[in-house]
């Protein structure tokens, strides 16, 4: 995510914030740090980032 001007914020447990300021507000992702995460949980972090980024810039770092 950091192509997309995210930075680690914090970190707690297996979980880290990624944030960016955004012109309006802080831009806050939530995502765990897992091995292997499941298809739901990916599904999950890729709804909360297209919030933030347009879901075709977000696709091929998801699906190939």
């Amino acid at each position: 995510m950091g192509e997309f001007g995210f930075e680690v914020h914090s970190q707690k447990g297996s979980y880290i914030k990624l944030r960016r300021s955004g012109v309006e507000q802080k831009e806050t992702l939530t995502i765990p740090l897992h091995r292997q995460l499941d298809t739901g949980t990916c599904k999950a972090i890729f709804r909360q980032a297209s919030k933030y980024i347009p879901e075709e810039q977000l696709f091929p770092f998801f699906y190939e």
